[in-house]
């Protein structure tokens, strides 16, 4: 009996919004940009994000524990006594591993290393795919410009106050610890010391952007997202 085949359509699941809201310092909304599909639209990779983030954070492991072995301990260059007819095991010095003072077996070392390779094309799509995840669940923020005339916390406060409440992230003020990410443009350094005093956010240039750091925070903070957009397509078409 010939039997029907079944074909099975897999639907593309929608993963973010075709446009999104841009806002100034000020926490108005002046405008909004489509999100491309192929840095917003990737399919969410949780093996390949687990796999880039942990390589990273073993690149970033420094290794300190160092213990020393019988030939770097100080002293036990003398025999403790002769070969034989003391009755005792024979020992060649006081140093040895079985020895109080003496070196350590099997300790750890200061010379083994942690590091992984991560391949570009590994990095950059496990970074879409956390972006496409962010901007699902709504924690990505987008702002025209920054543009502070010299560094001033009390104007950086204002600023996160009225993103938090233009955007609807609350948590962007009230989070104590890794609550947002700003992504610059290029290296400001007014607006980088501006929000220097706030334990709960961290800047970083949009080209030295990575998995680990945005999936520390709640909140991503694009600044000039059309510069941002064209760095990402850039580096994922080299991947």
């Amino acid at each position: 009996m010939a039997t029907a085949k079944k074909t099975i359509k897999k639907e593309k699941k929608a993963y973010v919004a075709i446009e999104a809201p841009v806002f100034s310092m000020d926490g108005k909304k002046v405008g909004s940009i489509a999100l491309p599909e192929s840095i917003f639209g990737v399919s969410w990779r949780s093996d390949l994000v687990h796999q880039v983030t942990t390589a990273m954070q073993a690149n970033l492991r420094q290794n300190r524990a160092h213990t020393k072995d019988r030939s770097e301990v100080s002293g036990g260059g003398k025999k403790p006594w002769k070969q034989k007819g003391t009755g005792q095991a024979r020992h060649s010095s006081t140093r040895s591993p079985i020895w109080r003072h003496g070196g350590i077996t099997f300790g750890p070392r200061n010379v083994r290393n942690y590091s992984e390779k991560i391949n570009k094309k590994m990095r950059i799509g496990a970074l879409l795919s956390v972006l496409s995840r962010k901007a699902k669940d709504g924690e990505i923020i987008f702002v025209d410009s920054f543009s502070f005339a010299e560094p001033k916390t009390s104007m950086a406060k204002g600023v996160l106050a009225g993103l938090a409440k233009s955007a609807g992230a609350e948590m962007l003020t009230t989070k104590k610890k890794n609550a947002a990410l700003l992504a610059l443009s290029s290296h400001d350094v007014n607006t980088i010391k501006s929000f220097h005093n706030f334990g709960s956010v961290m800047t970083e240039e949009m080209r030295s952007l990575n998995p680990v750091d945005v999936l520390s925070h709640k909140y991503l903070v694009i600044e000039n997202p059309e510069a941002a957009f064209k760095m990402l397509a850039t580096r994922a078409a080299t991947k």
